[in-house]
């Protein structure tokens, strides 16, 4: 998209006293080996190179992050070394439970000393760590200011809970959907405000509260939308109640079946 910032970086410095005297490295070498410190390596140039100091990444990503490393690594190797690294602090437990995403004050650190060159210096406040100190002109906007569809994999906790986030910011609830689905519901965003006018803040969040309450399933939230986005309408219905209760549109094109002609 021309004009979109670029938000991830083409570079990261490692200090090379690494190896020296950092204690979450040395227990990570202690408890995984060199490969639990390439699966660390690689998880952080991710969060570099596609967001900057964040990378979206759930247990369902475990096998293809093997597959990407290859060198005999597994899927079960994956997840206990993140497992571990969340343990040890290396990555954010809370952030990662809370919003599926890897990151540390290191990794924020690193690319602050790129950000900080940067004529944009904006970051989301729900994933940043560093204190306002240690990085000077920094400005922090809410994930929900600009809701946009995210990359790949927007995971959840392993409990049953349904597959939205919620967070409280200005002591307000704000809902997030899966990605599939918050891109579905961005693109019926712009279909209703070209039908109806724009929306405020509050009618959007109204919006993802009315689907929510329809159902917690991403599948038929996807649905929904989908529907609602075809049929042009203000808000969202039960697509199964709608279906069977919406009629044909009658055309005037129906009773051509009935005419005959005589010559």
């Amino acid at each position: 998209m021309s004009g979109r910032p670029k938000q991830g970086i083409d570079y990261a410095g490692w200090s090379v006293d690494i190896f020296d005297g950092d204690k979450k490295i040395d227990k990570l070498l202690d408890a995984k080996g060199w490969k639990g410190f390439g699966i660390y390596f690689f998880l952080c140039q991710r969060a570099y190179k596609v967001n900057g100091y964040f990378y979206e990444w759930g247990y369902d990503d475990c096998a293809t992050t093997a597959r990407k490393m290859g060198g005999g690594i597994s899927s079960g190797t994956v997840k206990e070394t993140v497992d571990y690294c969340l343990q040890v602090d290396l990555f954010d437990k809370r952030l990662f439970d809370e919003w599926g995403v890897l990151t540390s004050r290191g990794i924020q650190r690193r690319f602050w000393t790129v950000l900080s060159e940067r004529r944009n210096k904006t970051v989301y406040s729900e994933y940043w760590l560093l204190k306002p100190e240690e990085c000077k002109g920094l400005v922090k906007v809410s994930l929900f200011s600009n809701v946009q569809s995210t990359n790949d994999h927007l995971q959840g906790t392993d409990n049953d809970s349904p597959p939205i986030k919620e967070s409280k910011v200005n002591k307000k609830i704000y809902i997030a959907f899966q990605p599939e689905v918050e891109q579905a519901f961005q693109l019926y965003l712009l279909v209703r405000e070209n039908n109806y006018g724009s929306i405020i803040p509050e009618q959007v969040e109204a919006l993802r509260e009315e689907l929510v309450s329809l159902t917690s399933d991403p599948g038929k939230q996807l649905t929904i939308v989908k529907k609602a986005t075809s049929w042009g309408t203000k808000g969202f219905e039960d697509t199964e109640k709608k279906t069977k209760s919406r009629k044909p549109q009658k055309s005037r094109f129906n009773n051509l079946s009935r005419i005959s002609i005589s010559v």
